[in-house]
């Protein structure tokens, strides 16, 4: 199926692109041969990128989705939505590539697993410079696979180092087109789009058709990479027989900032039921407060509180009372 356009790219093997000016955007970029030099990018055989792996792997197993042959890859609820089609296990890298390299049709996937934990030493070889003061760095190990459209806190550069991937994007706006399932209880923790994409059902998610017009696609090969930024829904499709992608999350906030989907919950549990009138004045008084802050000068600073500039020890105020509240 046809979606949208494609993302902007810019051709290069240099790291220098990843400049504060261009992760601080609000669009997704591909940055082509950004990876190229690194040795796992040059394995030019799936028996040769499992060779270099397994000479860092741990024997601790790792949080393996496992789907049946039937499923084509695709990681998902089951058809009346009270399950998954996968099962989770506890698989060691070695056998979840010796599994990946029979191509039995069984699909292995392995997400968001940490890099320094599982693969100690593989950075010093396989490491984006630029970044090495970010916070979070994972790899994505899988045979073909489907993860539905789902959207990330933190901002995202995302390396493929083997294999092929197809990125789908949307823009945050696209939230009410794409049809996004529960928001506790999903297949891989973030909420994610029912829609099938090899077979959107129009008639039950007529609105998708919008999402397909102002979507974004990519296809990225080893030694590419992508910048998808904070709260932008992406899709993704691994087609090769073996596939790994290498990512780095970091959040553009102070370290001590609480994660703003908790505070979505909070704001399910405590706005979402109120009269209608009174939603819309707690809705005046969020962009008042939080999403198009007022000056506070009336207020003498020695007294602002949480209303001036928010510090480590405010915060932890804040968790240790909103924490006696929730507890009452």
């Amino acid at each position: 199926m046809d979606f949208g356009q494609p993302i902007r790219e810019i051709t290069t093997a240099s790291p220098a692109y990843l400049t504060a000016e261009l992760l601080a955007g609000n669009e997704p970029v591909v940055l082509r041969g950004l990876v190229n030099d690194w040795p796992v990018s040059q394995c030019i055989s799936d028996r040769a990128m499992a060779d270099y792996l397994l000479r860092f792997a741990q024997p601790t197993p790792l949080h393996t989705m496992v789907t049946p042959p039937d499923q084509q890859g695709r990681y998902f609820y089951n058809d009346d939505l009270t399950g998954f089609n996968f099962t989770r296990q506890r698989l060691s890298l070695a056998h979840v590539l010796a599994q990946i390299l029979s191509a039995d049709g069984t699909g292995y996937y392995v997400g968001s697993t940490s890099i320094d934990a599982a693969l100690p030493g593989f950075r010093k070889s396989n490491e984006l410079v630029p970044l090495q003061d970010k916070p979070l760095y994972s790899f994505w190990l899988s045979n073909q696979s489907r993860v539905s459209a789902h959207y990330d806190v933190t901002d995202n550069v995302a390396c493929v180092v083997h294999g092929t991937r197809e990125f789908t994007l949307f823009a945050p706006e696209q939230l009410d087109n794409l049809y996004i399932g529960p928001l506790d209880f999903t297949p891989a923790g973030q909420p994610c789009s029912l829609v099938d994409f090899h077979q959107p059902d129009l008639d039950r998610f007529p609105k998708f058709r919008q999402a397909m017009n102002n979507a974004f696609t990519a296809t990225l090969g080893a030694g590419d990479a992508i910048f998808i930024p904070s709260l932008w829904w992406h899709h993704i499709e691994s087609t090769a027989p073996l596939n790994l992608m290498v990512n780095y999350w970091w959040r553009q906030a102070p370290a001590y900032s609480l994660a703003p989907q908790d505070a979505l919950l909070l704001a399910l549990a405590s706005i979402k039921g109120l009269p209608k009138a009174q939603r819309q004045t707690w809705s005046k008084m969020f962009d008042y407060y939080v999403f198009n802050p007022k000056g506070q000068s009336h207020i003498p600073s020695a007294i602002q509180g949480v209303l001036g500039e928010l510090d480590d020890i405010q915060v932890r105020q804040i968790k240790a009372k909103l924490f006696q509240k929730l507890n009452r």
